[in-house]
């Protein structure tokens, strides 16, 4: 009898050793270029186009190795994930360990960083490599709970033989992105692991909820520091007769003084004192401050940026450089600002509130989702930008510089232009 892949999903809840059975016949037929008695699962499927298309080998587990011990607790003490471990510990480890699941936390890297949980599952996850400072991205050991919600961000279930690499086929994971609120940008993945027959279609659920509930308790330790920043702000402000704000490290506006209010500035990763080109401000004088930077705003006139380059090379870390007479500078883009600016490098004439949102999400009417995105890039990019409709500036050089093979670009998004962009010759 055919099922579905929503079936075999119901089906292992009852008899996970069938619907492994099932899938294990899928994996071979497509691995091996036949026909399969049904299709995998698309996040699957894609996923599995990728392995095939970097040469990750699905029958010989090759992996880098552990990371020490002393860096594990380095990237620990670096990573803002130590922040919200108790979170995941108290929505994900009681369950998990009666459910005979173990608790996994891996940076933005897809390193392990914690791995807690059933003691008997832990033993199980040493034969998988499944340990402190491994490795699990996707790019090195295929289609896995850690590393494939990392590349799409969006929780992912793997059960069985959805799994690229045959070690890991007798294993169910369920993962969830943790990003970080304030800009989109990967932080981490938690995910949830144990032997094939405990898998369960709710697990997806849960560990996306407690991932939720991980970021937003990120959001509420921001607001606490800005606060506190703004407390040393205020009297500092006072007491200056030019333009100037205060900002934290990341950039995010504490207290202003003499204009407009800005919710953040883009700064470069190695920003030092002194005078330097900062959008939206252009040139101004960087003095430290406890915790953040204190920015005076300067009326001297600067060259214009010359060049703008969208870097989306990379599977997770895309970026936008501006060069100009006044030197250059980088930001680091969220998923939704990367697809974006592509739609408006492709479209150098520029695109509408409806032609984005039709390019985004399939449907002309969800233009105030649109507009507010687009507040948020002209944020940082608000110099070098127009609208009515959105565009580059005509006297801005754009280059665009895109993977190798056009179906990795942008692997996370479901917009249908960037779809069309996958199997497109042409480029921006």
């Amino acid at each position: 009898m055919a099922h579905s892949p929503t079936d075999v999903t119901q089906l292992a809840v009852v008899d996970a050793a069938r619907a492994a059975r099932v899938l294990s016949e899928v994996r071979a037929a497509t691995l091996s270029g036949r026909r399969a008695p049904l299709a995998p699962r698309p996040v699957i499927e894609q996923s599995w186009s990728r392995m095939l298309r970097s040469g990750v080998d699905p029958d010989h587990d090759v992996r880098s190795g552990l990371l020490t011990r002393e860096e594990v607790q380095r990237r620990r003490e670096d990573t803002a994930l130590r922040h919200v471990l108790p979170v995941l510990r108290e929505g994900l480890l009681s369950v998990a360990d009666v459910a005979h699941h173990i608790m996994v936390v891996a940076d933005d890297d897809g390193r392990v960083l914690w791995r807690e949980g059933n003691s008997s599952v832990l033993r199980k996850a040493d034969n998988l490599g499944f340990e402190l400072g491994a490795d699990w991205r996707e790019s090195v050991v295929g289609t896995n709970g850690v590393g494939t919600p990392a590349v799409v961000r969006r929780p992912v279930q793997v059960f069985a033989s959805e799994h690229f690499q045959r070690s890991q086929t007798s294993w169910t994971c369920t993962g969830a992105p943790i990003t970080d609120p304030r800009d989109g940008r990967l932080i981490g993945v938690v995910d949830v692991s144990g032997p094939l027959e405990t898998m369960h279609p709710a697990t997806l659920a849960w560990v996306d909820s407690v991932a939720k509930l991980a970021e937003a308790r990120l959001r509420e330790l921001h607001l606490t520091s800005l606060e506190r920043l703004r407390a040393v702000a205020a009297p500092l402000l006072a007491r200056l007769p030019d333009r100037a704000l205060v900002v934290d490290r990341d950039g995010w506006t504490a207290a202003v003084s003499g204009m407009p209010y800005t919710h953040r500035i883009a700064l470069p990763k190695s920003l030092s004192p002194g005078r330097r080109w900062l959008p939206p401000l252009g040139l101004c004088s960087v003095e430290p401050l406890a915790g953040g930077w204190l920015l005076r705003a300067s009326e001297e006139q600067v060259p214009a940026a010359t060049r703008i380059a969208l870097d989306l090379t990379q599977p997770r870390r895309w970026s936008v450089t501006v060069s100009g007479g006044a030197g250059s500078w980088s930001h680091e883009l969220s998923p939704r600002h990367a697809e974006l600016l592509y739609l408006l490098a492709l479209h150098r004439s520029g695109r509408s509130a409806a032609g984005l949102a039709e390019d985004v999400f399939g449907d002309a009417g969800r233009t105030v989702t649109v507009r507010a995105e687009m507040s948020r890039v002209r944020r940082y990019l608000g110099a070098f930008l127009e609208h009515r409709p959105y565009r580059f500036r005509e006297d801005a050089e754009v280059e665009v510089l895109l993977p190798d093979d056009p179906r990795d670009l942008l692997p996370h998004s479901t917009a249908p232009a960037v779809a069309r962009g996958r199997i497109s010759a042409d480029v921006p």
